[in-house]
């Protein structure tokens, strides 16, 4: 499998990606009934216990991994199985191939396996002389296609079924018709034959059970019955992370696992076997069966303090399925050999660096991946800290290492803005917007129009502005963010009015800067720290009950990712975690601890509907109090089908993938149309940018505020 030389040529195979309209197409209809699907099958359940009894089961068995192995080898041993181990890819496929070659065997069936994807399995075998055919009917599609799964549960999700019939012809040799019923049948047919003359069958397995010395299967096909069963030798290759003390666990799992993958509350055949089937071909008319245990860096890996909890990963693709990335390119482009948002860090332990390295950028940091996690994984934390680690290893680029340095000196950083805001005229014409990009983006930056630098940010409006309040109920502490300091002053302006009107005592500490996810998401863990202390020190210099943000990325990263950031930077546990605890969101302050009444506001407003920012509804978990607020302000509400699709900014990925953010946003826009809205109210000035600039590229009627600006509009 080839890997791009450079991001320059990864972002060239992402483009071909996204210029296939059929893949786009199913990708987007897949997402939206995956959405509704897991909705229905969680629907009455408590899934945040489910999530954690899953991650509680898979910690305690990793945490004990050998002596699990060692308990399922004498367990298993006595039941006749012949239970191996091997360190790498290379070895499982050498003990595998060697087993064949042992039994005499010539042809072999496969049921789909992604451990046996990651070692390349049939790559070593058909190298060998074996003849190796796929059973699982996604498989084969793609086995014949010469292509790698382009989605853990479902491999050839991204073909068409015209697609599939040529293929078929081509295999058949007689024309087949793209029915899909049909070509079902084509393939039963074809595959019915290699059953019968298999001298060997090789599966997965999705648990295996210590104290039994059991392995068990999940599937829909029921193929994998047929491999495990019908042929004189059964190997089941298996990772060492999918060992369990009991049965008890593996069930725990099997609650949350089909819900995650496909919707289903179970799949069509859940499989377990202890011991050799019978098989009266065989010695004493028994079956040969083999479990080989892969540990490929797992057993390493289920040590290290960090990144452990990716052993957790039980396989259901859901971080594919929701991801706006994976939905716009697809598997083959998301991902190595493991796709989606677990692909991205586990390339790095099982396939390297350079495999990883391009990969792991391609990232917006929306935490829906997280959000669906069946074994509660903390994916965008740890797709931040791979990249980090590949820069650290393998050097920093100039350009995050530019961007470390400016924003890790306040004065410095503030300096180059202002600087730009006087020397914008050429690129502005007077107005509010680039009216053309500076010669350095390229066309691909075009999708939007970009804001200008504000003549004043708001700190030098700050004096004047702020109020007087004698006897105040809250004193409180603004963090604006650069882009609302320097972009769009009339955020906080608007804001700051809102508040100081409901008896709010205000204060801009003036040493604040940058938040500092910027640089984390590029990778530069040193700079990221140092913002961090910065503004901790500038936002504890004074005696707050809250800190209040407008930025709901401001808002995650200071409450969530700052306790972990200073973690080991010398700063008191205790003042970092009670600055964490002061910071809240503006529609949270306001509706919830504020609880801004109706009647403040004028009735009959505009239609407005909301885009709920991924940091705001996923990092801080804030969904209902914008809502809320909006109704209050006196608009009519209606809701969109995306409200929690991200509308593809992401800081600094937008300028680093720009095609795929414009095709998010398209996306994003056109669901916003649907609604009819005459405005479109969001809570993070990074929305507002990719909002605004691409309705007003595409020349769309709405109008794109933040939250607190259509509430300040509305007061009577």
């Amino acid at each position: 499998m080839q890997t791009a030389k450079n991001l320059k040529a990864y972002r060239g195979e992402v483009k071909k990606a996204l210029d296939n309209e059929f893949q786009r197409s199913a990708m987007d209809k897949f997402a939206v009934a995956y959405r509704t699907g897991r909705k229905t099958v969680f629907a009455g359940m408590d899934e945040a216990a489910l999530v954690a009894a899953v991650a509680a089961a898979k910690d305690d068995s990793l945490s004990r991994m050998d002596s699990l192995f060692h308990q399922f080898k004498t367990n298993a041993e006595k039941k006749g199985i012949q239970v191996h181990l091997a360190d790498t890819a290379q070895a499982a496929n050498e003990i595998i191939a060697g087993i064949a070659r042992m039994g005499g065997v010539e042809k072999i069936i496969k049921s789909k396996s992604m451990t046996a994807e990651e070692t390349l399995l049939n790559h070593h075998l058909e190298a060998a002389g074996f003849e190796v055919t796929e059973t699982d009917l996604g498989e084969w599609i793609i086995q014949l296609r010469g292509e790698g799964p382009s989605h853990m549960v479902m491999p050839a999700i991204h073909l068409s079924r015209y697609q599939v019939a040529d293929l078929f012809t081509g295999v058949t040799g007689k024309k087949q018709a793209s029915e899909i019923e049909r070509l079902v049948k084509v393939a039963r047919r074809e595959l019915r034959q290699k059953f019968a003359e298999a001298d060997m069958g090789i599966s997965g397995a999705n648990f295996a059970v210590a104290d039994t010395g059991t392995i068990g299967l999940v599937t829909n096909e029921g193929n994998a019955r047929l491999v495990t069963t019908l042929p004189g030798i059964h190997v089941a290759l298996v990772g060492m992370d999918k060992l369990v003390p009991g049965l008890h666990q593996a069930l725990e799992i099997l609650r949350v696992l089909p819900r995650n993958a496909t919707g289903q509350a179970i799949t069509s055949y859940v499989t377990w076997i202890t011991g050799a089937n019978e098989c009266a071909a065989g010695e004493e008319n028994k079956k040969q069966m083999h479990v080989v245990f892969l540990d490929n860096g797992r057993r390493r890996l289920a040590r290290d303090p960090v990144f452990s909890q990716v052993l957790r990963c039980v396989r259901c693709g859901a971080c594919a399925n929701v991801c706006p990335v994976y939905r716009m390119v697809g598997g083959h482009r998301y991902g190595h050999i493991y796709i989606g948002a677990i692909g991205l860090i586990l390339t790095y332990f099982f396939h390297g660096r350079e495999k990883a390295k391009h990969l792991v950028q391609n990232c917006l940091n929306c935490g829906a991946c997280k959000e669906v996690c069946a074994a509660g994984i903390d994916l965008p934390r740890l797709i931040k800290a791979i990249h980090a680690r590949i820069q650290d290893e393998s050097g920093h680029p100039v350009q995050s290492t530019l961007l470390g340095k400016v924003l890790g000196n306040r004065k410095l950083f503030h300096r180059l803005l202002r600087t730009a805001a006087k020397t914008q005229r050429p690129v502005t014409g007077g107005s509010p917007y680039l009216r053309h990009l500076p010669m350095i983006l390229s066309a691909d930056h075009h999708f939007r129009t970009l804001p200008a630098i504000a003549e004043r940010p708001f700190r030098d409006l700050w004096p004047a502005l702020r109020p007087e309040v004698k006897t105040p109920q809250y004193r409180v502490a603004i963090f604006s963010g650069c882009v609302q300091d320097f972009v769009y002053p009339e955020q906080l302006i608007a804001a700051v009015k809102l508040m100081a009107a409901r008896g709010v005592a205000l204060e801009f500490p003036m040493d604040q800067s940058c938040c500092g996810l910027p640089v984390e998401m590029m990778g530069e863990t040193d700079a990221a720290r140092a913002v961090a202390r910065q503004n901790l020190a500038a936002m504890t210099s004074g005696s707050w009950d809250y800190i209040v943000t407008l930025c709901a990325s401001c808002a995650s990263h200071l409450k969530n990712a700052y306790p972990r950031i200073l973690a080991d930077a010398g700063v008191p546990d205790r003042m970092v975690k009670d600055f964490a605890k002061k910071v809240v969101p503006f529609s949270e302050f306001m509706n919830d601890i504020l609880e801004v009444p109706a009647e403040i506001f004028k009735a009959g407003g505009k239609t407005a509907t909301f885009h709920a920012p991924c940091h705001l509804c996923r990092g801080l978990g804030v969904k209902q109090a914008p809502r809320d607020l909006i109704r209050k302000a006196g608009y009519g509400f209606v809701p969109a089908a995306e409200e929690q699709t991200c509308c593809g900014f992401g800081g600094t990925y937008s300028g680093k993938f720009p095609a795929i953010s414009a095709r998010i946003l398209t996306r994003k826009l056109d669901d916003v149309k649907e609604t009819g809205a005459d405005v479109l109210i969001t809570e993070c000035p990074g929305c507002v940018m990719q909002l605004r600039g691409g309705a007003l590229r595409r020349g769309d009627a709405v109008e794109v505020k933040h939250l607190a600006e259509a509430m300040a509009d509305a007061v009577k």
